[in-house]
C-alpha cells in the first residue's frame, strides 16, 4: 500500500521522465521507505546539548535575574516595549568562542568500509566472539544517533551473549534505552517475550544451566555418627553426608586428619552458628535450602567458599539471588555477593542496581563498587567486570554530566578492561573529550594521542583541539592539514581545520566543509553568528534557517532566537524558545545561565497574549501551513496554561514524530498516556507507545479494547493505521476503508479529521478508485488540511493530468513553510529540465533527502554517465549513510562489473539492514557469480 505521509515523503514516479534502462531499476530500487503518517521517524537523538556561548563565558558572575518589570516601560500610548538588554543580559554570542564538539564516539575516516569489514566479520563468528563484534558494531553507529539501529545491536548482543553478566547488563542496556517510552504493565510482558529484558537473572541462570532443582537424596540416614560442637551448643551429622560435600571435608572427615578419629568436632572457631550448622547437615541429606532464613544462608555461603562446597555454594547463590527484589537489599547483599565471588547474586545484585540508573550512579556506595579501581577488582573476582558493563556506565553518565568526576573514574575502568584494539581506541578517545571538557588539555592530549596511534585517525581532531586550546594555533593546523593530504577529505576535517584559519581561509574551510556535509551544525551557526557581527541580522536568520529547515536542533533554535530578540521581534523569539522547550523542556539558555521558562516569561510581556481561542485558531493556520516548529510553539504555550491536556501533548508528539524527534516525541506520548481522562483514552496512547516501539499486534489489541469500550475517532483511526503499516490485499484494504470511514463518523477536530481523509484517499488510489479518492482529498482541503494537493496530484497524474497534478504541487508549495518534500513530489509531473531543477531545490531545501541523489543517478547512468552516476551517490553516503543508496550503487557497481565494490556495498547496507530482502538477493548474486570477488 501507497500511505500518503505527513511529511510528504512520497517518492516521484520516474517513469514519467521516459526514463528507458534504469527507469523500472530505480523505481524498484530507490523508493524511500514508508515513514509514519503521524511524522517521520528517522531518529535523531543528540549526545549532548550543545549550548551557544554568550559574549563573555569568562565572566562567572551571575547578575542579578531581570524581572519582569525591569523590561518593561510604558508608553504615552499604552503600548507595551521591551529592553533588549533586559532580554540579553549576557550579550550577544561571538564567532571567537563558537566551536563544534569532539564527537565522543569511534569515527572511521571511511565509515561504510568499516559497516563492510564489521559486516563480515559478524557473518564468520559465532557464540561469544559474535556478541563482542555487535557490541562493536553498536559502538561504531552511534555516530548516526539512530536509536532503532542501536537498539537493534543490542537486541542481537543479547542473543548471542555466552553469560549471564552479558545478558543481565545487554538486557539492562535496553531497558535504559527505552526508558522514555516504558510504562509499567504495557512493555513489561512483551519486552520480555520479545527478549529485551530478562525480568530476573534467576530465571536467566536457570535457562543457561539447566534445571537447578537438586534431586532429594532421602532423610532415612540411620544413626548419627559425628558431633559438631559450635559454643554450647551440638549438632549431630552423618560423617559420611558432611564429606559428601566437598574433597576438604572428606579428607577432614575421613583423611589423616585428627578429626576423621573423633565423635565430636570443634567447629567454634569456623564463623557459622549453630543454626548454620544444623542447615548445613540439612543440607547434607536434602540437597535443599528450603525454609532456611536469608541470614543463614548467607553463612552457609561463607562456609561453602571456606570448605569448597561447590554444589552447597550454587544452591546458596541461587537461593540469595533470588532475594534481590530493590535497590536497598541490592546494595546489601552484593558486597557479600562480592565477597564470596557468588557470580549469581552479585548478576542479580547488578540487575537491580543497572535498572535504577542514572540516579543510582550518584550513591556513594554505588560509585565505591563501579568507579573505584577496587571495586573493579572485586567485581572481576566474581566474574562481573568487563568492557561491555563499563561502556553501558559510561554512556549512562555522558548523558548526565560529562565533566563529572565520576564520569572519569568510570572512563578510567573502562579503559583497564579494554581488550580489543577497537575497544582501547574508544575508551582512550572518550576519556579524551571529557577531559577536553574539563579543560585538563595536556591530559586529554595524551589520551588523544594514544587513540590515534593505536589507529582511531579522528583522534587527531582531539590531538589538535588541545593543543590549540594550550596556544599551539599552528601546530593544531598543521596536523588537520597533513589528515587533509593523507586520507580522502570529509567534511568534519575542513570544519577542523576552520577553527585555526582565520579570515578568508576560515570562510572557505567552512564553505568546503559544508560542500561536503551539509549536515554539519557548526558552518551555518558560525556564518550566522559572523553576519550579526557585521549587523547583517537578517542575512543571520537567512543562515540559520538553512539548517532549521531540515535538522531542528535546540542550539540552532536558541541562536535564531537571539537574532529576533536583537530585531525586536520579540513573537518570533517567543515561538523558537516554546518549540525549543518541547525538545528539551529544561533547556538552559545564553549559556547555561537562565532557564528557557523564564526567559518565556519575560519575552510574553512584550507580545500580544492569545486566549484560548485565539491558540487554537492559531495552530490550525500553523498547522495548514505546514508549519511545524510554529505549531509547537502554538501547542506548548497552550500547555503552560493546561499541563494535563492529554489531547495537546498527542498532538505535540505528533508534530515531534514529524521533525524526526521521538524521544521527545515519546515523552510526549508518555504524559499524553498519564494524563488521560478516560481508559478508553489512555488505550489509545498506550496503542500508539507500542506501535511506535514495534509491537503492531499488541497496538491492534489495545485498539480494539479501547473500541470496545467506546468508540471514537483515534480508536479507529489507531486500528485502521496499524492494519495498513503492511501490504494490503483487497480484502485487508476494504476492512481499512471501513474503519477509517468510521473514524469521520466520530467526533473529532479538523486537523485530525484531514489526516484520515488524507489516508483514506490514499487507499481508495491503491484500489483505483480515483473518484472516490479525489473526493477525500478535496474535502481534506475544505478544512485546510494543505498535505492532501499531494494525495489529489496524485490521482491527477493517474488520470494522464499531468499539467493539472504539477499546478497542484505548485500550490502546496506556495502554501507549506517546509518545501522540499512538495519539490520533491513535483518533479514527477514536468520534464527532465524542470525535474532536475525542483529536485536540485529539495535538495538545497533539504540535504538529507536521499530520494534526489538516487534519481539524478539512475538519470546519470540511464545515459551511460557510469562514473558521474556512481559519484552522485558517493557524495551523499559520504554524510547520509543510507541502505537503498548502497544499495543502488552497488547494483551500479555490479553493472559495472565492479563486483568487488558492488560487495562492499552490499556489506555496508547489510550492516545497517541484516534482513533487507533486495540487497540480500543482490548480494548473494555478485557473491555466487563474481569469480575472487569476495575480500
Amino acid at each position: 500500500m501507497s500511505v500518503s505521509t505527513e511529511n510528504g515523503n512520497q517518492s516521484p514516479n520516474p517513469a514519467t521522465h521516459s526514463i528507458s534502462k534504469f527507469a523500472a531499476f530505480i523505481r524498484h530500487y530507490a523508493q524511500p521507505f514508508t515513514t509514519s503518517v503521524r511524522g517521520g521517524l528517522n531518529l535523531i537523538d543528540r549526545h549532548k546539548t550543545t549550548q551557544v556561548h554568550a559574549l563573555h563565558p569568562s565572566d562567572t558572575s551571575s547578575p542579578a535575574k531581570p524581572t519582569i518589570s525591569s523590561i518593561l516601560s510604558s508608553s504615552s500610548n499604552g503600548a507595551v516595549s521591551t529592553s533588549e538588554e533586559a532580554l540579553l543580559p549576557y550579550g550577544l554570542p561571538a564567532t571567537d568562542l563558537l566551536e563544534p564538539p569532539v564527537d565522543p564516539h569511534l569515527k572511521p575516516v571511511d565509515f561504510l568500509a568499516a559497516l563492510s569489514d564489521v559486516y563480515r566479520r559478524l557473518e564468520n563468528c559465532r557464540g561469544k566472539n559474535k556478541s563482542l563484534v555487535l557490541l562493536e558494531q553498536h559502538s561504531i553507529l552511534r555516530g548516526l544517533n539512530d536509536p532503532k539501529l542501536l537498539r537493534r545491536c543490542l537486541q542481537a548482543a543479547r542473543e548471542h551473549a555466552a553469560d549471564v553478566h552479558s545478558e543481565v547488563v545487554l538486557s539492562s542496556w535496553l531497558r535504559y534505552e527505552r526508558r522514555e517510552d516504558e510504562l509499567v504493565g504495557i512493555l513489561s510482558n512483551v519486552a520480555s517475550a520479545s527478549g529485551y529484558d530478562s525480568n530476573s537473572v534467576f530465571d536467566c541462570y536457570r535457562c543457561q544451566n539447566g534445571k537447578m532443582e537438586a534431586t532429594n537424596v532421602g532423610i532415612s540416614i540411620g544413626e548419627s555418627d559425628v558431633c559438631f560442637r559450635i559454643g554450647e551448643g551440638e549438632i549431630y551429622c552423618v560423617r559420611e553426608r558432611i564429606a559428601a560435600l566437598s574433597r576438604p571435608l572428606e579428607a577432614m572427615l575421613y583423611g589423616g586428619f585428627i578429626e576423621s578419629k573423633r565423635e565430636r568436632i570443634d567447629f567454634s572457631e569456623m564463623g557459622i552458628s549453630v543454626e548454620g550448622m544444623r542447615a548445613v547437615d540439612v543440607f547434607s541429606r536434602t540437597r535443599r535450602l528450603d525454609s532456611v532464613a536469608p541470614g543463614v544462608v548467607l553463612e552457609l555461603l561463607s562456609f561453602a567458599n571456606r570448605f569448597c562446597c561447590e554444589e552447597m555454594k550454587s544452591s546458596c547463590d541461587e537461593t540469595l539471588a533470588s532475594l534481590v527484589s530493590n535497590a536497598e537489599n541490592a546494595l546489601i547483599l552484593i558486597d557479600y555477593g562480592l565477597e564470596e565471588s557468588a557470580n549469581l547474586l552479585v548478576a542479580s545484585c547488578l540487575q537491580v542496581l543497572l535498572r535504577e540508573l542514572p540516579s543510582l550512579l550518584y550513591n556513594s556506595k554505588v560509585r565505591k563498587i563501579f568507579c573505584s579501581p577496587e571495586g573493579r577488582e572485586r567485581l572481576a573476582m566474581a566474574g562481573h567486570c568487563s568492557f561491555l558493563l563499563y561502556d553501558f556506565l559510561t554512556q549512562v553518565a555522558m548523558q548526565e554530566r560529562v565533566t563529572s568526576e565520576i564520569m572519569v573514574m568510570l572512563l578510567e575502568r573502562l579503559k583497564e578492561c579494554a581488550t580489543e584494539k577497537w575497544q582501547k581506541e574508544l575508551a582512550l578517545h572518550q576519556l579524551g573529550c571529557v577531559l577536553l571538557e574539563r579543560k585538563e588539555y595536556k591530559e586529554a592530549q595524551n589520551c588523544f594521542e594514544a587513540a590515534a596511534e593505536m589507529g582511531h585517525v579522528y583522534s587527531v581532531v582531539g590531538v589538535a583541539r588541545t593543543q590549540y586550546k594550550q596556544g599551539k594555533r599552528f601546530s593544531a593546523y598543521k596536523l588537520i592539514n597533513s589528515l587533509i593530504s593523507e586520507y580522502k577529505p570529509v567534511g568534519w576535517m575542513y570544519q577542523e581545520l576552520s577553527l585555526y584559519n582565520v579570515g578568508t581561509k576560515k570562510i572557505l574551510d567552512m564553505k568546503t566543509a559544508t560542500e561536503l556535509d551539509p549536515t554539519l551544525l557548526f558552518p551555518y551557526k558560525y556564518r550566522a553568528v559572523a553576519m550579526v557581527e557585521e549587523s547583517q541580522i537578517g542575512q543571520a536568520i537567512l543562515e540559520i534557517n538553512k539548517v532549521i529547515g531540515f535538522k531542528v536542533s535546540p542550539d540552532c533554535l536558541e541562536l535564531r532566537a537571539w537574532f529576533f530578540i536583537t530585531l525586536g521581534d520579540y513573537e518570533a523569539a517567543l515561538r523558537d524558545i516554546r518549540a525549543l522547550l518541547t525538545l528539551e523542556p529544561d533547556y538552559m539558555m545564553f549559556g547555561g545561565k537562565m532557564r528557557g521558562d523564564h526567559l518565556v516569561e519575560l519575552l510574553s510581556q512584550g507580545v500580544l497574549q492569545w486566549g484560548p481561542g485565539d491558540c487554537w485558531m492559531q495552530l490550525y493556520d500553523q498547522w495548514s501551513s505546514v508549519d511545524d516548529i510554529g505549531s509547537l510553539a502554538v501547542t506548548h504555550q497552550m500547555l503552560v496554561n493546561d499541563p494535563r491536556k492529554s489531547l495537546l501533548l498527542f498532538r505535540q508528539s505528533l508534530l515531534l514524530l514529524r521533525l524526526n524527534c521521538q524521544k521527545a516525541a515519546m515523552r510526549c506520548l508518555r504524559l499524553a498516556r498519564n494524563h488521560a481522562s478516560s481508559e478508553h483514552e489512555r488505550l489509545i496512547y498506550e496503542g500508539w507507545i507500542l506501535y511506535d516501539t514495534g509491537y503492531r499486534e499488541e497496538a491492534l489489541a489495545k485498539a480494539e479494547l479501547s473500541i470496545s469500550i467506546q468508540r471514537s475517532f483515534e480508536a479507529f483511526f489507531l486500528k485502521a493505521y496499524t492494519l495498513a503499516d503492511t501490504t494490503l490485499d483487497s480484502v485487508s484494504s476494504s476492512h481499512v476503508i471501513q474503519l477509517l470511514e468510521e473514524a469521520l463518523r466520530c467526533p473529532s477536530d479538523s486537523l485530525r479529521k484531514g489526516q484520515a481523509l488524507n489516508n483514506l484517499g490514499s487507499i481508495y488510489v491503491d484500489c483505483g478508485k480515483l473518484e472516490l479518492a479525489a473526493d477525500c482529498y478535496l474535502k481534506a482541503l475544505d478544512i485546510k488540511h494543505t498535505r492532501a494537493h499531494q494525495g489529489l496530484a496524485r490521482v491527477y497524474h493517474l488520470k494522464n493530468q499531468r499539467k493539472a497534478a504539477y499546478d497542484e504541487m505548485t500550490k502546496l508549495i506556495e502554501k507549506a513553510q517546509n518545501k522540499a518534500s512538495a519539490y520533491e513530489k513535483r518533479s514527477e509531473y514536468c520534464d527532465r529540465e524542470l525535474a532536475n531543477s525542483d529536485l536540485s531545490m529539495a535538495t538545497q531545501l533539504d540535504p538529507m533527502r536521499t530520494y534526489p541523489y538516487r534519481f539524478r543517478a539512475a538519470v546519470l547512468m540511464d545515459d551511460q554517465s557510469e562514473n558521474e552516476a556512481v559519484h552522485e551517490l558517493t557524495k551523499a553516503l559520504a554524510f547520509k549513510p543510507d541502505l537503498q543508496m548502497l544499495h543502488l550503487r552497488a547494483a551500479f557497481h555490479e553493472s559495472m562489473g565492479d563486483f568487488v565494490s558492488g560487495l562492499r556495498d552490499c556489506e555496508a547496507a547489510l550492516c545497517l539492514d541484516p534482513n533487507h530482502k533486495d540487497t540480500l538477493d543482490l548480494y548473494n548474486r555478485i557473491h555466487g557469480g563474481a569469480p575472487n570477488s569476495h575480500m
